[in-house]
């Protein structure tokens, strides 16, 4: 048997959901090669699918405590595994019936722990002490012109090349911070996708670099502003906009797809206006890639007001939840407000697991029509959840008058054209951000201890 076959440990544990907050009970396989299933019926018999696979590469654990006395009736012993998806925490939880039981767990867990560490110094020493980047390029042969953003890794930043005068949007990652919040995969997989793809209503990456502390994606400056600003302004969009908009994420989405990427985080926020006024999305740091049609996940990601009902359901699923995230943005666009909202996000996925969705009397009736089979709590039956994906999506009457081909080529008119001065206008980014020096702030000094894990991360210049 191979070693990766080789199970570590299993049995029944009490999993929480993570967004529905009851308990269930799931047979547990932990195998040596980091990976983590869920099954529901017990022992897997040939054919059994996982309901929940976790990979524990860069996890932590941590025992808890449900707070009885020891000896106490009913009283549960658990551990929890915490990693970081973008900028916040997501912790699964486990419960056992005796500390034994937990023990025995949380060793297994640090065997296997023990052995992915053991693979990644292998790459290190294989790598014979190469220097970690393979280009000339560097921070300094760039003039830092404004602060477009800032998150929790670094900033985005308006930047002009001094060899030629170039502008673009650099985003700026401390390495150091994406090693301590184990973010290290998102980041390598926004890469990945960056440099694998090629699409008028995508973001294009330039090229990317390192440095000993830092990593850089030199992405085209988009300068129109999210669609969320702008939508803030107005309340609302007229049909026909929303319309225009709508089709030039299906494209975009269907491209991700035909290329077996789901994006897994369509919201307003990563939904840019270039200048003349078409859509650039941004931001792929939650895609999952080797994802084609029949293919499931079951990470859990994404903004709660967004999710698709198949998230919250603690299963598996595929390609439908970015036309759930579509239909989400086209209900947005069209009624002013969110299909389903509630400050306290247990009510909220309850909400989007049960309430049904209310269209406005004003809207035409192939616009109810659509977003009423796009906000299909049912994955199988919802539109564009079938193989053909993005094509039955086209071929919806609320997009008849749409010119496929010439949307395609940015020949259609648009119907909003955003205020940009010049070249170097930032008044369409937020003036907290914008108001900044820009600059990048000082890193302490280099304590990485795992170079291997930004190895290939750079790509040279994208036509």
């Amino acid at each position: 048997m191979a070693s990766e076959d080789v199970v570590i440990k299993q049995g029944w544990l009490l999993k929480r959901g993570e967004y529905i907050r009851n308990w269930r009970p799931r047979w547990f396989q932990l195998k040596s090669d980091g990976s983590f299933r869920g099954f529901k019926t017990g022992p897997p018999q040939p054919g059994d699918g996982p309901v929940n696979f976790f990979d524990l590469a860069g996890s932590t654990l941590a025992k808890t405590d449900d707070g009885k006395p020891p000896g106490s009736k009913g009283k549960k012993y658990g551990f929890m595994i915490r990693f970081m998806q973008m900028t916040r925490f997501v912790e699964r939880s486990f419960h056992l019936e005796s500390e034994e039981e937990r023990d025995e767990w949380v060793k297994a867990y640090e065997v296997v722990k023990s052995k992915l560490q053991d693979t990644v110094a292998k790459r290190v020493e294989a790598s014979g002490g190469q220097p970690l980047s393979t280009r000339d390029v560097t921070i300094d042969d760039f003039d830092m012109l404004k602060v477009l953003g800032k998150g929790t890794f670094g900033k985005v930043m308006l930047a002009k090349d001094k060899s030629d005068g170039e502008l673009y949007a650099i985003k700026v990652l401390k390495k150091e911070v994406i090693l301590e919040k184990e973010e290290v995969e998102h980041t390598m997989t926004e890469n990945t996708v960056l440099q694998s793809t090629n699409h008028p209503f995508l973001t294009t990456l330039k090229y990317s670099f390192q440095t000993n502390e830092l990593l850089c994606f030199v992405l085209e400056y988009v300068n129109g502003g999210e669609l969320f600003f702008h939508l803030s302004r107005e309340k609302v969009f007229e049909e026909e906009r929303a319309r225009f908009y709508a089709a030039e994420i299906c494209l975009a989405v269907g491209y991700l797809h035909a290329h077996n990427i789901i994006y897994r985080d369509l919201k307003l926020e990563n939904l840019l206006l270039d200048k003349a006024g078409h859509i650039k999305i941004t931001d792929f740091g939650l895609c999952k890639e080797e994802m084609s049609y029949g293919t499931t996940t079951t990470t859990f990601c994404g903004t709660p007001e967004y999710l698709a009902p198949e998230i919250l359901e603690d299963n598996d699923y595929g390609r439908a939840v970015d036309w759930w995230g579509l239909g989400v943005v086209m209900y947005e666009m069209m009624c002013g407000h969110l299909p389903f909202y509630n400050r306290n996000h247990e009510v909220l996925f309850d909400l989007i697991l049960h309430e049904e969705i209310r269209l406005p009397d004003n809207l035409s009736p192939a616009a109810k029509d659509i977003l009423s089979k796009m906000l299909d709590k049912n994955p199988l039956t919802r539109l564009g959840g079938g193989q053909r994906d993005m094509e039955e999506i086209k071929e919806h009457p609320f997009f008849e008058s749409i010119d496929w081909e010439k949307l395609y080529n940015r020949e259609l008119p648009v119907p909003f054209k955003p205020q940009v001065k010049d070249e170097t206008d930032v008044s369409n980014f937020d003036p907290m951000f914008t108001a900044e020096p820009a600059q990048v702030s000082p890193t302490e000094a280099s304590t990485l201890n795992d170079e291997a894990a930004f190895a290939n991360f750079e790509a040279g210049p994208k036509a």
